[in-house]
């Protein structure tokens, strides 16, 4: 049985790694660039709830850019169609006693993937 989204998974794949590289990196245009720029846009993280682009955008511009090294243990895309899918990934970061949860949902618009709610926790372990 042919994955009739393989095509799907494999772009949000790309689009996912593009953005661990830029998180690690602190590059935060490229950040900036993977989040759909729009007032319903929304990010949940470890002790901020960010409502809209403008207050992601303004958190990454002002949070540290130290200790964001991380190693994923897990990376899951789930397609939900065409242009839709989810991806969920679980991490763990050098010295820190915990599992570092993400969830992303992902929407193609004009051909460019975009997160458009994302959500960060984390577990003791």
């Amino acid at each position: 049985m042919t994955d009739p989204y393989a095509l799907t998974r494999a772009a949000v794949r790309r689009a996912f790694d593009r953005y661990e590289t830029a998180l690690v990196d602190n590059d935060i245009p490229v950040l900036d660039e993977l989040f759909w720029d729009d007032a319903r846009t929304i990010r949940f993280g470890a002790t901020e709830e960010l409502f809209g682009y403008d207050q992601i955008r303004a958190f990454r511009a002002a949070r540290p850019s130290a200790g964001l090294d991380r190693s994923l243990d897990r990376v899951d895309i789930t397609p939900l169609g065409p242009d839709h899918a989810v991806a969920n990934a679980t991490f763990r970061r050098e010295g820190v006693a915990a599992v570092g949860r993400q969830s992303q949902v992902w929407v193609r618009f004009a051909g460019e993937w975009q997160v458009v709610a994302a959500h960060v926790s984390s577990r003791p372990i």
